[in-house]
């Protein structure tokens, strides 16, 4: 129940941070102006030319989504830290803890708040991707539950990443990390190990390779940009590997958090 309580609080307190409500309004004029090429696929499309322009939009919403993908990333990160930050700065933690809560409890509430808030932007992502294709006068071919569940496991992620730093650091410096991590995770994602000379340089990539989450396994751009031609059948067992890395990966870190904040002092810094 204060598990419960807790996690509605947090999700409600998002509605009122001024800084994510500006980070939504940003990305929002982003998309809108990416939507002006997009405006012109339906008009020049023909019976000659379906399946080539097919490809085109579909290539295009998956640029589109692949930012606000990765917006959203950055949003999952800053309300995880931030829903912990304020509460410690501010120094109502400890009238929080006084109900009693334990400081598990309160981290996994906070936790579950921040999905909740993710949960919402992935719905509107989803529709915001058969919005898009709609517009350029095709639809999307993949199963819709792939398209939800990808983005939320990542997003899992990254907030839990973020509530592991901001229990030792400042949410500014935590946030700076987060972006270096997912820029690394992405570039090691296309990585060519054989490439690189110095053997020390090539073990020390592999490491970072294996110690960085595999976003790239989590991003559901690739099922956007296939047509029903070439649509590619991922097997059962591919879905649920690529899944379970990553609500893996993220209890880790969650745990990680919790053992983490059960030593931090709750004095206002």
């Amino acid at each position: 129940m204060k598990i419960r309580t807790l996690a509605w609080s947090t999700f409600g307190s998002f509605f009122h941070n001024w800084l994510i409500l500006i980070l939504l309004m940003v990305c929002g004029a982003v998309v809108l102006l990416m939507l002006v090429p997009l405006m012109g696929m339906k008009a020049v499309t023909s019976a000659q030319n379906a399946a080539q322009m097919q490809t085109v939009v579909l290539n295009m919403v998956s640029g589109i989504m692949t930012f606000v993908s990765a917006f959203g990333s950055l949003v999952a990160a800053w309300a995880a830290a931030d829903s912990v930050a304020t509460e410690m700065t501010s120094g109502t933690i400890l009238a929080v803890m006084a109900r009693p809560v334990r400081r598990w409890e309160f981290l996994l509430g906070k936790y579950l708040g921040t999905m909740l808030l993710m949960s919402t932007f992935v719905v509107m992502m989803f529709a915001l991707s058969w919005l898009l294709a709609w517009i350029g006068g095709e639809r999307i071919q993949s199963t819709p539950w792939v398209l939800l569940a990808y983005p939320l496991v990542r997003y899992a992620i990254w907030a839990a990443v973020a509530m592991a730093l901001v229990t030792l650091l400042r949410p500014i410096l935590t946030m700076g990390i987060v972006f270096f991590l997912s820029l690394a995770a992405w570039r090691l994602g296309s990585a060519d190990f054989d490439e690189i000379q110095r053997v020390a340089v090539r073990n020390l990539v592999r490491v970072a390779y294996w110690v960085l989450p595999s976003t790239n396994l989590l991003s559901e751009s690739r099922f956007l940009e296939i047509t029903h031609a070439s649509l590619k059948q991922t097997g059962w067992l591919e879905h649920v590997t690529t899944l379970a890395y990553g609500l893996d990966y993220a209890l880790v870190c969650l745990l990680l958090a919790m053992w983490s904040f059960h030593y931090r002092s709750l004095k206002r810094d």
